[in-house]
């Protein structure tokens, strides 16, 4: 019996992205459906999030996500622009939010489409892997979600016409996230038991295992 998971991810989220190599692999080699929900990130859904946080809080993003990508050997770099519009002096949270209400809402259509997981990791890498700067000009996304099956510009005319359908859907995950008992990003969610972080990953698979959980 395949067995299904549910992963709460950002797409601002560094530690969401580094996630998705081994989340891939662990789908090709299980039998095993991940549901990947996209949720709008701390910045949006807490708001002053980062002015009550530490002010070592972000330094130790950087410093802890660039080493877990040396160390798996993930290209990595933070997007430029920043998928969350913010003063990095003041912290403050701009109003206005055109970059990541435009991801998260074409991951939640893709999420609808029952592809999320593909739609995200053909987007994440245009953002995190480095290789390009000014991820949200020209063809950029475009050519990503192609290679992936996506037709972008179908998907953002959709979301144009109708960006309620998907706010409902975010919204939704983001309730269902927060009853899992868990607030951050990456979180999987195997039978009401939420496994937190990129480096829980093994941990669920032997919380899996113990359910049923059988190679392909």
């Amino acid at each position: 019996m395949t067995l299904s998971v549910d992963l709460f991810y950002s797409y601002r989220s560094p530690f969401s992205y580094l996630a998705l190599p081994r989340t891939l692999k662990l789908v090709a080699e299980y039998d095993l459906k991940v549901n990947l929900r996209p949720v709008y990130p701390l910045a949006v859904r807490v708001p002053g999030f980062f002015k009550k946080a530490s002010p070592n809080f972000i330094r130790y993003v950087v410093l802890d996500s660039t080493r877990v990508a040396e160390h798996e050997g993930i290209p990595f770099r933070f997007p430029r622009p920043d998928p969350i519009v913010q003063d990095k002096t003041t912290l403050d949270v701009a109003t206005e939010q055109p970059y990541i209400h435009r991801l998260t809402r074409l991951g939640a259509m893709a999420q609808l489409e029952g592809r999320s997981l593909e739609f995200t990791y053909a987007i994440a890498r245009v953002l995190w892997d480095g290789s390009v700067a000014g991820w949200n000009e020209g063809d950029h996304l475009a050519r990503a979600a192609a290679k992936a099956g996506f037709d972008l510009a179908a998907m953002d005319a959709a979301i144009t016409a109708d960006p309620d359908r998907y706010e409902q859907v975010i919204a939704e995950n983001e309730k269902d996230h927060a009853a899992s008992g868990h607030w951050g990003v990456p979180t999987f969610v195997f039978e009401n038991e939420p496994f937190f972080g990129q480096d829980r990953i093994d941990l669920l698979v032997w919380r899996m295992q113990s359910k049923g959980l059988t190679k392909r």
